[in-house]
């Protein structure tokens, strides 16, 4: 599901609100995709950037996020 608007979400350690996030990632949030009965977004889509947001354990609910360029400038 595409979410336009900012949606919190939670890992066992933090909150991410959109202060949080924006400053965590240093980018504007434009939209978010959670899978299916997902509560932690699957992709976040900045001003310049495509987030993967990726789980680091399958026991504990811990994120990273990997920063893609969302228009790489090739010379």
């Amino acid at each position: 599901m595409m979410v336009c608007d900012w949606k919190t979400f939670s890992t066992d350690s933090e909150t991410y609100t959109l202060e949080a996030f924006e400053a965590a990632v240093g980018d504007e949030f434009e939209a978010m995709m959670f899978k299916e009965n997902e509560d932690i977004p699957a992709y976040i889509w900045t001003i310049n950037y495509v987030i993967i947001v990726k789980r680091s354990s399958k026991i504990l609910t811990d994120i990273s996020f990997e920063k893609i360029p969302r228009n790489p400038v090739c010379e």
